[in-house]
Protein backbone atom coordinates (compact mmCIF):
# COMPACT_ATOMS: atom_id res chain seq x y z
CA UNK A 1 0.00 0.00 0.00
CA UNK A 2 1.22 3.51 -0.79
CA UNK A 3 1.94 5.38 2.46
CA UNK A 4 1.07 8.81 1.06
CA UNK A 5 -2.29 7.58 -0.22
CA UNK A 6 -3.08 5.96 3.14
CA UNK A 7 -2.14 9.08 5.11
CA UNK A 8 -4.36 11.23 2.93
CA UNK A 9 -7.32 8.85 3.23
CA UNK A 10 -6.85 8.31 6.97
CA UNK A 11 -6.12 11.88 8.05
CA UNK A 12 -9.68 12.78 9.09
CA UNK A 13 -10.11 9.49 10.97
CA UNK A 14 -6.77 10.03 12.69
CA UNK A 15 -7.82 13.39 14.07
CA UNK A 16 -11.24 12.11 15.15
CA UNK A 17 -9.66 9.14 16.94
CA UNK A 18 -7.31 11.44 18.81
CA UNK A 19 -10.20 13.70 19.86
CA UNK A 20 -12.27 10.76 21.12
CA UNK A 21 -9.31 9.55 23.17
CA UNK A 22 -8.75 13.08 24.45
CA UNK A 23 -12.30 13.23 25.77
CA UNK A 24 -12.07 10.02 27.79
CA UNK A 25 -8.90 10.90 29.71
CA UNK A 26 -8.24 8.52 32.61
CA UNK A 27 -5.56 8.28 35.29
CA UNK A 28 -2.86 5.63 35.56
CA UNK A 29 -4.07 2.03 36.07
CA UNK A 30 -7.67 3.20 35.47
CA UNK A 31 -7.61 3.30 31.67
CA UNK A 32 -10.78 1.23 31.30
CA UNK A 33 -12.81 3.38 28.89
CA UNK A 34 -9.66 4.26 26.97
CA UNK A 35 -8.85 0.58 26.55
CA UNK A 36 -12.41 -0.22 25.50
CA UNK A 37 -12.22 2.43 22.78
CA UNK A 38 -8.90 1.06 21.53
CA UNK A 39 -10.27 -2.48 21.46
CA UNK A 40 -13.31 -1.23 19.55
CA UNK A 41 -11.11 0.04 16.75
CA UNK A 42 -8.98 -3.10 16.72
CA UNK A 43 -12.07 -5.30 16.47
CA UNK A 44 -13.59 -3.08 13.79
CA UNK A 45 -10.42 -3.49 11.74
CA UNK A 46 -10.21 -7.24 12.51
CA UNK A 47 -6.87 -6.91 14.30
CA UNK A 48 -6.10 -9.57 16.90
CA UNK A 49 -4.96 -8.51 20.36
CA UNK A 50 -4.08 -9.79 23.81
CA UNK A 51 -5.98 -8.34 26.77
CA UNK A 52 -5.57 -7.76 29.64
CA UNK A 53 -1.83 -7.13 29.83
CA UNK A 54 -0.78 -5.39 33.04
CA UNK A 55 -4.49 -5.14 33.95
CA UNK A 56 -5.53 -2.44 31.45
CA UNK A 57 -2.88 -2.79 28.73
CA UNK A 58 -3.36 -4.24 25.26
CA UNK A 59 -0.98 -5.85 22.76
CA UNK A 60 -2.23 -5.75 19.17
CA UNK A 61 -0.62 -8.11 16.65
CA UNK A 62 -0.52 -7.96 12.86
CA UNK A 63 1.14 -10.93 11.17
CA UNK A 64 2.56 -10.71 7.67
CA UNK A 65 2.19 -13.59 5.26
CA UNK A 66 5.91 -14.37 5.36
CA UNK A 67 8.25 -15.00 8.31
CA UNK A 68 10.47 -12.14 9.42
CA UNK A 69 11.37 -9.73 12.20
CA UNK A 70 9.02 -8.65 14.98
CA UNK A 71 8.77 -4.89 15.51
CA UNK A 72 6.98 -3.36 18.49
CA UNK A 73 5.54 0.16 18.57
CA UNK A 74 4.76 1.43 22.04
CA UNK A 75 2.20 4.03 23.10
CA UNK A 76 1.18 5.15 26.59
CA UNK A 77 -2.46 5.50 27.63
CA UNK A 78 -2.78 7.44 30.89
CA UNK A 79 -3.70 11.07 31.53
CA UNK A 80 -2.87 13.53 34.33
CA UNK A 81 -4.77 15.01 37.31
CA UNK A 82 -5.17 18.51 35.84
CA UNK A 83 -8.22 20.61 35.04
CA UNK A 84 -8.14 21.38 31.33
CA UNK A 85 -8.15 25.07 30.46
CA UNK A 86 -9.62 25.08 26.97
CA UNK A 87 -12.86 25.84 25.14
CA UNK A 88 -12.74 23.50 22.15
CA UNK A 89 -15.48 20.91 21.65
CA UNK A 90 -13.51 17.81 22.62
CA UNK A 91 -12.10 18.79 26.02
CA UNK A 92 -11.90 16.06 28.64
CA UNK A 93 -15.32 15.04 29.88
CA UNK A 94 -13.93 14.18 33.33
CA UNK A 95 -13.33 17.19 35.60
CA UNK A 96 -9.80 17.36 36.95
CA UNK A 97 -8.30 14.88 34.47
CA UNK A 98 -6.82 15.69 31.07
CA UNK A 99 -4.35 14.44 28.49
CA UNK A 100 -1.74 17.07 29.35
CA UNK A 101 1.17 14.93 28.13
CA UNK A 102 -0.02 14.05 24.65
CA UNK A 103 -0.70 10.37 25.22
CA UNK A 104 -3.92 10.74 23.24
CA UNK A 105 -1.82 11.71 20.23
CA UNK A 106 0.51 8.77 20.83
CA UNK A 107 -2.43 6.35 20.91
CA UNK A 108 -3.99 7.79 17.75
CA UNK A 109 -0.69 7.40 15.90
CA UNK A 110 -0.33 3.82 17.17
CA UNK A 111 -3.86 2.95 16.05
CA UNK A 112 -3.11 4.47 12.66
CA UNK A 113 -0.05 2.25 12.35
CA UNK A 114 -2.12 -0.79 13.28
CA UNK A 115 -4.68 0.12 10.63
CA UNK A 116 -2.01 0.59 7.95
CA UNK A 117 -0.20 -2.68 8.58
CA UNK A 118 -3.46 -4.60 8.74
CA UNK A 119 -4.41 -3.26 5.32
CA UNK A 120 -1.09 -4.35 3.83
CA UNK A 121 -0.55 -7.55 5.81
CA UNK A 122 -0.45 -9.63 2.63
CA UNK A 123 2.62 -7.72 1.49
CA UNK A 124 4.34 -7.72 4.90
CA UNK A 125 6.85 -10.11 6.40
CA UNK A 126 7.19 -10.77 10.11
CA UNK A 127 4.99 -9.33 12.85
CA UNK A 128 4.06 -5.85 14.05
CA UNK A 129 3.08 -5.53 17.69
CA UNK A 130 1.47 -2.42 19.15
CA UNK A 131 1.91 -1.97 22.91
CA UNK A 132 -0.91 0.09 24.46
CA UNK A 133 0.75 0.65 27.83
CA UNK A 134 -0.92 1.87 31.03
CA UNK A 135 0.56 3.91 33.86
CA UNK A 136 3.56 5.58 32.24
CA UNK A 137 3.07 8.62 34.48
CA UNK A 138 3.14 6.80 37.81
CA UNK A 139 3.93 3.18 38.64
CA UNK A 140 5.59 2.17 35.37
CA UNK A 141 3.35 0.07 33.17
CA UNK A 142 6.26 -0.97 30.94
CA UNK A 143 7.75 -3.32 33.53
CA UNK A 144 4.32 -4.79 34.21
CA UNK A 145 3.69 -5.43 30.52
CA UNK A 146 7.09 -7.07 30.14
CA UNK A 147 6.33 -9.27 33.15
CA UNK A 148 3.06 -10.28 31.49
CA UNK A 149 4.90 -11.38 28.35
CA UNK A 150 4.44 -8.57 25.84
CA UNK A 151 7.98 -9.06 24.50
CA UNK A 152 7.37 -12.76 23.71
CA UNK A 153 5.24 -14.87 21.36
CA UNK A 154 6.76 -13.80 19.05
CA UNK A 155 9.94 -12.37 20.55
CA UNK A 156 10.43 -8.67 19.78
CA UNK A 157 13.51 -7.79 17.71
CA UNK A 158 13.19 -3.98 17.78
CA UNK A 159 11.04 -1.49 19.68
CA UNK A 160 10.07 2.06 18.67
CA UNK A 161 8.74 4.90 20.82
CA UNK A 162 7.99 8.60 20.44
CA UNK A 163 6.80 11.52 22.53
CA UNK A 164 5.25 14.77 21.35
CA UNK A 165 7.23 17.91 22.20
CA UNK A 166 5.55 21.34 22.12
CA UNK A 167 8.87 23.23 22.19
CA UNK A 168 9.50 21.82 18.69
CA UNK A 169 7.45 23.08 15.77
CA UNK A 170 5.34 20.55 13.89
CA UNK A 171 7.52 19.18 11.14
CA UNK A 172 10.57 18.85 13.37
CA UNK A 173 11.91 15.97 15.45
CA UNK A 174 14.61 15.58 18.09
CA UNK A 175 16.84 12.54 18.48
CA UNK A 176 19.97 11.49 20.36
CA UNK A 177 22.48 8.68 20.41
CA UNK A 178 22.83 6.82 23.71
CA UNK A 179 21.40 8.38 26.89
CA UNK A 180 18.16 10.18 26.06
CA UNK A 181 16.55 10.39 29.51
CA UNK A 182 17.75 9.97 33.08
CA UNK A 183 17.12 7.29 35.68
CA UNK A 184 15.00 8.24 38.70
CA UNK A 185 14.95 7.33 42.37
CA UNK A 186 12.82 8.55 45.24
CA UNK A 187 14.58 9.06 48.55
CA UNK A 188 13.03 9.17 52.03
CA UNK A 189 15.28 10.49 54.81
CA UNK A 190 14.41 10.19 58.49
CA UNK A 191 16.22 12.18 61.19
CA UNK A 192 15.59 11.19 64.80
CA UNK A 193 16.49 13.29 67.84
CA UNK A 194 15.01 13.62 71.31
CA UNK A 195 12.02 15.77 72.08
CA UNK A 196 11.82 18.19 74.98
CA UNK A 197 10.34 21.52 76.03
CA UNK A 198 11.55 24.44 73.95
CA UNK A 199 12.56 26.29 77.12
CA UNK A 200 15.07 23.55 77.98
CA UNK A 201 16.71 22.58 74.67
CA UNK A 202 19.78 21.21 76.42
CA UNK A 203 17.72 18.27 77.66
CA UNK A 204 16.85 17.08 74.14
CA UNK A 205 18.35 16.60 70.70
CA UNK A 206 16.80 18.97 68.18
CA UNK A 207 15.86 16.99 65.06
CA UNK A 208 15.14 20.20 63.13
CA UNK A 209 18.69 21.46 63.73
CA UNK A 210 20.08 18.06 62.71
CA UNK A 211 17.97 18.09 59.54
CA UNK A 212 19.14 21.62 58.74
CA UNK A 213 22.78 20.57 58.99
CA UNK A 214 22.05 17.56 56.83
CA UNK A 215 20.23 19.59 54.17
CA UNK A 216 23.21 21.92 53.80
CA UNK A 217 25.64 19.01 53.62
CA UNK A 218 23.56 17.23 50.97
CA UNK A 219 24.07 20.19 48.63
CA UNK A 220 27.71 19.14 48.29
CA UNK A 221 26.96 15.58 47.19
CA UNK A 222 26.68 16.60 43.54
CA UNK A 223 28.69 19.82 43.49
CA UNK A 224 31.80 18.39 45.18
CA UNK A 225 31.70 14.71 44.21
CA UNK A 226 30.33 14.42 40.68
CA UNK A 227 32.17 15.91 37.69
CA UNK A 228 30.36 18.97 36.30
CA UNK A 229 30.30 17.27 32.90
CA UNK A 230 28.20 14.40 34.31
CA UNK A 231 24.43 15.19 34.33
CA UNK A 232 23.06 14.56 37.81
CA UNK A 233 20.34 16.20 39.92
CA UNK A 234 19.34 15.68 43.55
CA UNK A 235 16.45 17.76 44.88
CA UNK A 236 14.65 17.72 48.22
CA UNK A 237 10.96 18.37 47.81
CA UNK A 238 9.37 18.03 51.26
CA UNK A 239 10.29 18.47 54.92
CA UNK A 240 8.03 17.62 57.85
CA UNK A 241 8.84 17.90 61.55
CA UNK A 242 7.68 19.25 64.87
CA UNK A 243 4.32 19.45 66.58
CA UNK A 244 4.24 22.78 68.44
CA UNK A 245 6.05 26.11 68.46
CA UNK A 246 7.54 25.53 71.91
CA UNK A 247 8.50 21.86 71.62
CA UNK A 248 11.86 20.59 70.37
CA UNK A 249 11.10 18.17 67.54
CA UNK A 250 12.12 14.56 67.99
CA UNK A 251 11.74 13.60 64.31
CA UNK A 252 12.03 15.16 60.86
CA UNK A 253 11.18 13.47 57.55
CA UNK A 254 12.53 14.59 54.19
CA UNK A 255 11.71 13.37 50.70
CA UNK A 256 13.49 14.04 47.45
CA UNK A 257 14.32 12.88 43.96
CA UNK A 258 17.56 11.74 42.37
CA UNK A 259 18.15 11.82 38.60
CA UNK A 260 21.26 10.25 37.04
CA UNK A 261 22.27 9.01 33.60
CA UNK A 262 24.87 6.33 34.39
CA UNK A 263 24.63 3.33 36.74
CA UNK A 264 27.98 4.18 38.42
CA UNK A 265 26.90 7.72 39.27
CA UNK A 266 23.52 6.47 40.46
CA UNK A 267 25.16 4.04 42.88
CA UNK A 268 27.80 6.54 44.05
CA UNK A 269 25.32 9.32 44.81
CA UNK A 270 23.01 6.94 46.67
CA UNK A 271 25.93 5.79 48.82
CA UNK A 272 26.97 9.37 49.63
CA UNK A 273 23.42 10.39 50.56
CA UNK A 274 23.07 7.33 52.81
CA UNK A 275 26.41 8.05 54.51
CA UNK A 276 25.61 11.72 55.21
CA UNK A 277 22.08 10.90 56.36
CA UNK A 278 23.54 8.54 58.95
CA UNK A 279 26.74 10.31 59.98
CA UNK A 280 25.63 13.94 60.37
CA UNK A 281 22.74 13.21 62.78
CA UNK A 282 25.06 10.88 64.73
CA UNK A 283 27.62 13.67 65.08
CA UNK A 284 24.99 15.68 67.00
CA UNK A 285 23.77 12.76 69.09
CA UNK A 286 20.85 11.72 66.92
CA UNK A 287 20.17 9.11 64.28
CA UNK A 288 19.39 9.20 60.60
CA UNK A 289 18.78 6.99 57.58
CA UNK A 290 17.99 7.25 53.88
CA UNK A 291 15.91 4.75 51.90
CA UNK A 292 15.77 4.76 48.09
CA UNK A 293 12.86 3.56 46.00
CA UNK A 294 13.97 2.87 42.42
CA UNK A 295 11.98 4.55 39.67
CA UNK A 296 12.64 4.27 35.95
CA UNK A 297 16.04 3.36 34.51
CA UNK A 298 17.93 5.61 32.09
CA UNK A 299 16.58 5.52 28.55
CA UNK A 300 19.45 4.54 26.27
CA UNK A 301 18.88 4.51 22.51
CA UNK A 302 20.58 1.96 20.27
CA UNK A 303 23.02 4.05 18.24
CA UNK A 304 22.80 2.01 15.05
CA UNK A 305 19.01 2.31 15.06
CA UNK A 306 19.22 6.06 15.69
CA UNK A 307 21.32 6.36 12.54
CA UNK A 308 18.88 4.16 10.62
CA UNK A 309 15.95 6.26 11.83
CA UNK A 310 17.63 9.51 10.79
CA UNK A 311 18.27 8.15 7.30
CA UNK A 312 14.64 7.01 7.13
CA UNK A 313 13.27 10.33 8.41
CA UNK A 314 15.44 12.64 6.31
CA UNK A 315 13.52 12.18 3.02
CA UNK A 316 10.23 12.69 4.87
CA UNK A 317 11.15 15.77 6.91
CA UNK A 318 14.23 17.22 5.29
CA UNK A 319 17.49 16.78 7.16
CA UNK A 320 17.40 20.38 8.38
CA UNK A 321 14.33 19.54 10.50
CA UNK A 322 16.09 16.76 12.41
CA UNK A 323 17.58 18.17 15.60
CA UNK A 324 20.23 16.44 17.69
CA UNK A 325 19.65 16.57 21.44
CA UNK A 326 22.96 17.73 22.94
CA UNK A 327 22.49 16.42 26.49
CA UNK A 328 20.26 13.79 28.13
CA UNK A 329 16.99 15.11 29.51
CA UNK A 330 16.73 14.81 33.28
CA UNK A 331 13.14 13.73 32.95
CA UNK A 332 12.29 10.02 32.86
CA UNK A 333 10.44 7.59 30.58
CA UNK A 334 9.66 3.96 31.32
CA UNK A 335 10.16 3.12 27.65
CA UNK A 336 13.67 2.54 29.02
CA UNK A 337 12.60 -0.88 30.29
CA UNK A 338 11.73 -2.05 26.77
CA UNK A 339 15.16 -0.91 25.58
CA UNK A 340 16.77 -3.02 28.29
CA UNK A 341 15.21 -6.07 26.63
CA UNK A 342 15.84 -5.36 22.96
CA UNK A 343 17.39 -2.74 20.64
CA UNK A 344 15.25 0.26 19.85
CA UNK A 345 14.89 3.99 19.34
CA UNK A 346 12.95 6.80 21.02
CA UNK A 347 12.51 10.33 19.67
CA UNK A 348 10.61 13.59 20.14
CA UNK A 349 7.94 14.62 17.65
CA UNK A 350 7.31 18.36 17.33
CA UNK A 351 3.71 19.34 18.05
CA UNK A 352 3.99 23.09 18.65
CA UNK A 353 2.85 25.90 16.39
CA UNK A 354 3.80 29.42 17.41
CA UNK A 355 1.63 31.04 14.74
CA UNK A 356 -1.43 29.25 16.15
CA UNK A 357 -0.39 30.03 19.74
CA UNK A 358 0.25 26.36 20.53
CA UNK A 359 3.23 26.73 22.85
CA UNK A 360 2.13 25.57 26.32
CA UNK A 361 4.44 22.97 27.90
CA UNK A 362 3.64 19.37 28.71
CA UNK A 363 1.97 18.74 32.08
CA UNK A 364 0.21 22.09 31.84
CA UNK A 365 -3.53 22.69 32.00
CA UNK A 366 -3.10 24.82 28.87
CA UNK A 367 -1.32 22.10 26.89
CA UNK A 368 -2.60 21.47 23.39
CA UNK A 369 -1.02 20.32 20.15
CA UNK A 370 -1.03 21.04 16.45
CA UNK A 371 -2.98 18.09 15.06
CA UNK A 372 -1.04 18.17 11.79
CA UNK A 373 1.75 16.46 13.75
CA UNK A 374 -0.34 13.27 13.87
CA UNK A 375 0.06 12.36 10.20
CA UNK A 376 3.75 13.14 10.33
CA UNK A 377 4.26 10.97 13.42
CA UNK A 378 2.29 8.17 11.77
CA UNK A 379 4.37 8.47 8.60
CA UNK A 380 7.62 8.22 10.59
CA UNK A 381 6.42 5.22 12.62
CA UNK A 382 5.30 3.35 9.50
CA UNK A 383 8.45 4.17 7.55
CA UNK A 384 10.81 3.12 10.33
CA UNK A 385 8.86 -0.08 10.96
CA UNK A 386 9.00 -1.00 7.29
CA UNK A 387 12.72 -0.29 7.24
CA UNK A 388 13.32 -2.49 10.28
CA UNK A 389 11.22 -5.30 8.85
CA UNK A 390 13.67 -5.42 5.96
CA UNK A 391 16.83 -5.57 8.09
Amino acid sequence: MNIDHFLKEFQTDLIQIRRKLHRCAELSTLEFETGALIRHYLEQWEISYDFPIAETGIVAKIFGKKPGKTIALRTDMDALPLQENADFSYISKTPGIMHACGHDAHMAIALGAARYFKLCENQCSGCIKIFFQPAEETVGGAKRMIKDGCMENPSVDYVIGLHVAPYLETGEIEIKHGNFYAASDEVAITVNGKGCHGAYPHTGIDAIVLASELICALQTVISRNIPPTEPCVFSLGTIHGGSAHNVIADKVELTGALRTVTPDTRKRVQTLIQQLSKQIPEAFGGQGSAVFTPGYDALINTDALVDLFVETAAPILGREHIHWKSEPGMGVEDFSHFLEKTPGVFYHLGCGNQKKGITAPLHSQDFSLDETCLSLGLHLQIALTETLLKT
